[in-house]
């Protein structure tokens, strides 16, 4: 049995770039990118990004009785985590920032878990992100 992979992030809702940023020919953004999580959306995306660009992940409420807690990046070296906010909703938001010039890829999960359960939080979504240098003129 393939399996296949996940479907990138989508403009109309679940990417949205803000007005100073573009998209890419390559189809990767450039500038600023927003994801957002809400309940019932795939545990996995895929999202190509140019150095440099400044991505909000804005995770919903979620309907079980876990929470989010945390947002882990697998490569600092290409993307950091650089802020975390949890909203007395259960919204959580999470600022990730590219390398300036480098270029790479990095796993963001994001971690859930229920207040009044004992042990880490295990993870419940997962951003694959890839940074695309531009491309030089030789």
């Amino acid at each position: 049995m393939s399996r296949s992979s996940p479907p990138p992030a989508s403009p109309s809702g679940s990417r949205s770039a803000s007005p100073s940023a573009s998209a890419s020919p390559a189809g990767c953004v450039a500038g600023h990118a927003e994801v957002t999580v809400a309940p019932g959306d795939p545990v996995e995306r895929q999202l190509c990004i140019r150095p440099g660009t400044v991505v909000t992940l804005v995770l919903r409420p979620r309907v079980d009785d876990r929470r989010w807690t945390a947002v882990n990046t697998s490569a600092p070296a290409f993307v950091v985590v650089s802020g975390w906010r949890r909203d007395t909703d259960g919204t959580a938001h999470a600022s990730l920032r590219s390398a300036g010039t480098r270029g790479g890829t990095a796993r963001i999960t994001a971690l859930a878990k229920a207040p009044d359960v004992a042990g880490a939080a295990r993870p419940a979504f997962t951003l694959r992100v890839s940074v695309v240098p531009y491309p030089t003129q030789g």
